[in-house]
């Protein structure tokens, strides 16, 4: 970009506060939360909600456990003033929720917004008016002094239609592009703004703080949060309330920052829905709380819901990689991920209530309504650990770690032949492909076991080369005798290298497993074989081994 002119843009200035705090403090509690989806983020939709939508909208914020909701802008449109009107007329708003609305410092609009808000029983009025040194330039033309009172006409209005109001009526006040403001500035209009309301210990004020644009690193937000906090007349009874947006795809941090350094409340969307790059995630918030332990008093166990109501209402489509929430989120391709994942989640079974510990996956996908079924899928990038896992959460094969990279190479090579992720059925045909359907040099037709004296015997029928072949065998357990059987007839030298057995399905229909490890001219081979009954699921798991060892040659 050597194209652009030295001096068209230049570093945000640093803030002077040589002894901050919040660097070494600690998020243990959640703030105050304010969801503005019904305002901020409608106003940013190209289709805006009509009112069964934000009726639904309205509904799951409640769901969650907002106590806070800016419903709307009432004086701007008759959707906004109807939908507040909706609220009351219905009974829609419980008593422990406290709506509220945006409104200008303009008499005709504060006047409407009292008419939409009659009838409520407790409502914030959020007053702004931009502060910024550009705004004050370039848009108003005004100097400081003007600004200042132009929000102090605001609040003396709100003042007049409160002395009317049977509710209970709370004051915000923002200096709209806070972050663009110089903060000597901020301080002066935000303390005229709370001593003209009368602050007290029974009528707290609250200060949004807003990053209306994104202009700086997230450590300057906190500064300028954490300075304004030491310039607030009256601190204990000003909630200090942050209202991010991501210009800089930084608005999480600097909103954690901001708490870090002293404010209390948050305002935000569910998905970061707002104006260009969008307000702060609430749900990537609390969410990054949870996995630190700290209750964010909000509700997000079912996040598929959460996720198909914002994106009916909104019409805005979730990104695959969006934090907690996305399609891909707990979802790994990469072998040494998945097999991390794979050892994690068997190390935590059974272990809900413990420490989670599980590697690439900062919380329990079960939290948020989320199942494993989807966290290790297959493509020509995933290892032998995720085919494993896929096996045996899917259809109940339990590998023997020695056959994962057997099972993995070959699942690999049918992944890069079709160039795409194989689905679970899919991964289990190609098993079945190689260990179930394989063709046969011998083929086994029957066999009689018996057992003396710790000593197993085996008559075994089998067809080597179209020839069927009857013969017997001792030693030291089924899989033995049968080995020594075959040795009279058959032609391969081999040895058993190892075997295992599990069941497979419910109780009342389970299968035994069986797998064999036998080795030919220094070469590994696995057979596989199935069968309500163990002995033979183990001697059908010998003919596969040693069919796919001469398959192999």
């Amino acid at each position: 970009m050597n194209h652009i002119p030295k001096g068209k843009y230049r570093p945000y200035p640093k803030i002077d506060l040589p002894d901050r705090t919040w660097p070494n403090n600690t998020i243990t509690k959640a703030p105050k939360w304010c969801s503005v989806d019904l305002r901020d983020g409608n106003q940013a939709l190209i289709n805006p909600m009509n009112m069964e939508k934000k009726l639904e909208l309205f509904a799951l914020l409640l769901k969650i456990g907002f106590k806070e909701i800016e419903v709307g802008f009432p004086s701007a449109s008759k959707v906004e003033f109807d939908f507040l009107r909706r609220l009351v007329d219905d009974n829609l708003i419980p008593d422990d929720v406290t709506v509220q609305v945006l409104v200008q410092a303009r008499e005709h609009l504060i006047k409407r917004t009292f008419e939409a808000l009659e009838g409520v029983k407790k409502a914030t009025v959020h007053l702004y008016n931009s502060t910024s040194v550009a705004q004050r330039k370039i848009v108003f033309s005004k100097t400081k002094e003007e600004i200042i009172a132009l929000a102090l006409e605001g609040v003396q209005l709100v003042k007049k239609y409160e002395k009317e109001f049977d509710g209970k009526i709370f004051l915000e006040y923002s200096p709209e592009s806070f972050t663009g403001t110089e903060l000597e500035f901020s301080a002066k209009i935000s303390n005229a703004v709370t001593s003209c309301w009368g602050i007290s210990d029974t009528r707290k004020v609250i200060i949004n703080l807003p990053a209306t644009v994104e202009m700086s690193t997230p450590n300057i937000y906190a500064d300028q949060i954490e300075w304004m906090a030491n310039n607030l007349d009256n601190r204990k009874n000003v909630i200090i309330s942050t209202h991010t947006h991501n210009d800089r795809g930084t608005s999480i941090a600097a909103t954690e920052l901001a708490l870090l350094a002293g404010a209390d409340r948050v305002e935000g969307t569910l998905l970061s829905n707002g104006e260009r790059t969008g307000n702060v995630d609430i749900i990537t918030l609390a969410l990054n709380m949870t996995t630190q332990g700290v209750n964010s008093n909000l509700n997000f166990s079912d996040i598929n819901e959460v996720l198909n109501v914002v994106e009916r209402c909104t019409e805005m489509v979730t990104h695959a990689r969006h934090p907690y929430v996305g399609e891909l989120v707990y979802t790994a391709f990469s072998g040494s991920h998945q097999d991390a994942i794979n050892k994690g989640l068997h190390f935590q079974k059974d272990k809900y209530d413990e420490l989670w510990e599980v590697p690439y996956l900062p919380i329990d996908p079960l939290d948020v309504g989320r199942t494993y079924e989807s966290i290790i899928r297959i493509n020509s990038q995933s290892g032998k650990g995720g085919v494993a896992y896929i096996l045996e959460e899917n259809f109940g094969f339990i590998l023997p770690k020695p056959m994962h990279p057997e099972v993995g190479k070959l699942v690999q090579a049918k992944s890069d032949e079709k160039g795409v992720e194989l689905s679970a059925d899919e991964i289990l045909e190609v098993f079945k492909e190689n260990y179930f359907n394989i063709s046969e040099k011998l083929s086994l037709i029957d066999f009689i076991l018996s057992s003396k004296n710790s000593i197993s015997k085996c008559k075994l029928k089998y067809t080597y080369n179209s020839k069927e072949i009857t013969s017997e065998g001792e030693g030291n357990g089924p899989i033995d005798a049968c080995k020594k059987a075959l040795n009279k007839d058959f032609p391969m030298d081999f040895a058993i290298k190892s075997y295992s057995e599990h069941s497979c399905g419910d109780k009342s229909s389970a299968k035994a497993v069986a797998y064999i490890e036998i080795s030919h001219d220094n070469k590994s081979t696995f057979g596989v074989g199935t069968d309500n009954d163990i002995a033979t699921a183990s001697i059908k798991a010998l003919f596969c081994a040693l069919n796919r060892s001469y398959l192999k040659q």
